[in-house]
Parts: structure tokens; C-alpha cells; sequence
């Protein structure tokens, strides 16, 4: 089987706590031959609501805690939905779960979502747990992206950036001789988003409009840039709430406005700022991020390449990492590296990635859940 093409479906369910993404891949884990149809479905309010509060508790709990059984529960249930619209024909799922906790410093990261569910549900093999093996060994476990971003950009001129902005945001440096470089470099949405969600009961900043309306408040903005993290080299990765403290004290009692403007440009500075070895040529955008117009117009002033989302290369923004956990999960199968020094600080290139199969006595509580999706 070792180096077939597989039609795979990778499912994200990202850091920004807003639904989950499905897509089909079709691939032998090193290059890609097509992609397809996607499907998104967005998190009921209540699940959202309870997946934050799970950020907040993850350091206190353990896997068998019956809050944690219940959000993953109910968060397999949207993934078994998403997968039954797009899966006809399918020869492996590539589940990513949702990031509750992530201290690779402790050796630790932690993603919920029951792939025995899915495996037993539609009887395939589920490729899941793609960052512990690295984490293990001393990686940072993050990002995973860049390997797909390679292998999309192959054709591309180099040097390229390739600028993710979700939750967290981090970047994908390729170089004119083939170096793969990764870091995370700061927040994405997170704390813009928590902010907006706090002063306006709006989960987003949408298009960047309440941003557009605010000043950035240089000295809160200097405050926030003097984290320690922005100190250390890469590869670096963080935990979706490793500014919160910080932004707490910055944001205290700046108005909505001037709070998501100094938070935009917080994200703007800190990609900015992120250690790569060369200047791009190009910038390409996916993630949320790149549908907030304040954000893409502090990125256009940073750079003095062209900054474009990555549909201007013909990629899909929306699907780019689910995209990426199908291709990811070949290349568990395959025994293929999932990262490289380079990109997580793991000291050689390392294979990842649990492969489950249909169990005959694994119980399966789980029905369809309800929710909003669309398809592309």
C-alpha cells in the first residue's frame, strides 16, 4: 500500500474556537494530486462557550474528567456530521481534535475529539495525536502546516512566507534552496477575539471594522511586544492563552475601539517581527486572519513584498488545514516525517500520528449532532 494515492479527509478544528473544518485530499503523502469538496460547521454557541472554558480549566484536568467527556462528546458529534457530508469514498480521516492545553515545555499538548468514534462510525482508519510524538521528543509540536505548504508551493518563486492567523498565528518560511522553516510568532485572533467578545458580545472583530474605528495606543502596544516570548528563537510555539495575562493588564481600560486596534496591531507586529532568514518575495495569508482588513493593511505596511490571502496563489483559505490533516494523515500511515528541525526544533525528522481502526466492542454513543454547515 506504501505509496499509493489515497483520497484522505482531514478535519481542524482550530484555535479560534469557531466550528470545524473538513476537506478531501487526494495524495501519497508527498505530493498532491487533487483536492475537493469541503464542508464547514460552526459551533452552537454552547459548545463554543464550553470549549473556552475548557482553555481556562485544561491545566487542572485530565482526560477522564466529566466535563472533558461531555465538550468531547458533543465536539465528536460535529465531526462525525462534517465527515458524512464530504466522506463518500474515502480511504482515511485525518482528525486533529480540538487544542485544549499546549506546554511543550512540560512535554505536554493536548487535543480532544474520539477518533474511535469516527473509526468505528464509518469503519476507516482515523489518523489522530499528530503533535505528541513530537512533543515526546522535544519538539515544540507546532506548527504541523508547513510540510502541506511545501508541497502546495512547490512551483512557487522563492523565498516565500506563508502567513497562517487563527487563534494563534504563525508562519511557514520557504527558501530559495528548499529550507522549511516555523515558528509560531505571537497571537492571532485569540485575544482580539476574547476582547471584542468581552466589550461588544460579538465573537469577532468582523472585517476589521471596530479596529478601523480605534488608535493604536503605542505604549500598550510596546508593553505587549515586551513579552518574553519575542525573545526567544525559533522554532517556538505557544498555547492559545499564553497572553492572556499580558493583554489583561494592557487592555484594562482602553475603550472597545482602541483596545481592538492596539490588539490588531499587536498581531501585525509580532508576524512582523517573526525571525526568517531572507526577505520574501511574496506573502501569502490563510486563516481567519486574512479576511480582517485591518490586520491585512498592517501586514501591506510591514512588508515590502506583496501581501496577498492565498487564494491569489489559488489555494482555499477556508479548507487550507483540513487540507493539511488529510495530507498528514498519509503520511502517518506511510511512516513520513510530520515535522523537521526546522520547523518544530525536534532533533531529526520526525513520524507522527496514532492510526486507529474499527473496533467490533468500542461503544458508540454518538449521533449526528445539530448545527449549521456549508459546503463548497
Amino acid at each position: 500500500m506504501d505509496g499509493q494515492f489515497l483520497r484522505a479527509v482531514g478535519m481542524m478544528s482550530g484555535t479560534s474556537l469557531d466550528g470545524v473544518d473538513a476537506a478531501w485530499v487526494e495524495t501519497d503523502g508527498i505530493n498532491i494530486a487533487a483536492t475537493g469538496m469541503t464542508v464547514t460547521m460552526y459551533y452552537e454557541d454552547a459548545l463554543r462557550a464550553d470549549l473556552r472554558r475548557l482553555l481556562d480549566l485544561a491545566p487542572t484536568l485530565n482526560a477522564d474528567d466529566p466535563f472533558v467527556k461531555d465538550v468531547e462528546r458533543r465536539l465528536t458529534e460535529d465531526h462525525c456530521v462534517v465527515f458524512a457530508m464530504i466522506g463518500q469514498g474515502t480511504d482515511i480521516i485525518g482528525m486533529h481534535g480540538q487544542t485544549i492545553l499546549h506546554a511543550p515545555a512540560q512535554r505536554r499538548t493536548w487535543q480532544i475529539g474520539d477518533a474511535g468514534i469516527l473509526a468505528n462510525r464509518f469503519n476507516l482508519p482515523v489518523a489522530y495525536d499528530f503533535r505528541s510524538a513530537d512533543v515526546e521528543a522535544g519538539g515544540q509540536g507546532a506548527p504541523l502546516a508547513p510540510l502541506y505548504h511545501e508541497a502546495l508551493a512547490r512551483s512557487l518563486p522563492k523565498p516565500l512566507l506563508i502567513v497562517n492567523i487563527g487563534g494563534v498565528a504563525n508562519i511557514t518560511f520557504l527558501g530559495a534552496d528548499g529550507e522549511i522553516l516555523a515558528c509560531d510568532t505571537g497571537p492571532g485572533n485569540g485575544p482580539l477575539d476574547d476582547f471584542v467578545r468581552r466589550h461588544t458580545g460579538q465573537n469577532y472583530d468582523q472585517d476589521g471594522a471596530l479596529a478601523a474605528t480605534g488608535t493604536v495606543r503605542q505604549d500598550r502596544l510596546e508593553q505587549l511586544l515586551a513579552h518574553p516570548y519575542f525573545a526567544l528563537p525559533a522554532p517556538k510555539s505557544l498555547d492559545r492563552l499564553s497572553f492572556s495575562s499580558s493583554v489583561a493588564a494592557a487592555m484594562q481600560d482602553l475603550n472597545a475601539a482602541d483596545g481592538a486596534a492596539t490588539l490588531t496591531a499587536f498581531t501585525v507586529a509580532a508576524i512582523a517581527r517573526a525571525p526568517i532568514p531572507a526577505a520574501p518575495l511574496r506573502v501569502l495569508v490563510c486563516g481567519g486572519g486574512r479576511r480582517n482588513n485591518a490586520i491585512m493593511a498592517g501586514l501591506r505596511q510591514a512588508f515590502a513584498a506583496p501581501v496577498e490571502p492565498v487564494e491569489a496563489a489559488g489555494w482555499d483559505g477556508d479548507s487550507l488545514e483540513a487540507q493539511c490533516f488529510g495530507y498528514l494523515a498519509v503520511r502517518s500511515l506511510y511512516g513520513l516525517p510530520l515535522s523537521l528541525p526546522g520547523t518544530t526544533g525536534v532533533a531529526q525528522p520526525m513520524p507522527g500520528g496514532r492510526i486507529l481502526r474499527k473496533v467490533a466492542s468500542y461503544a458508540n454513543p454518538v449521533m449526528p449532532g445539530e448545527g449549521r454547515a456549508s459546503t463548497t
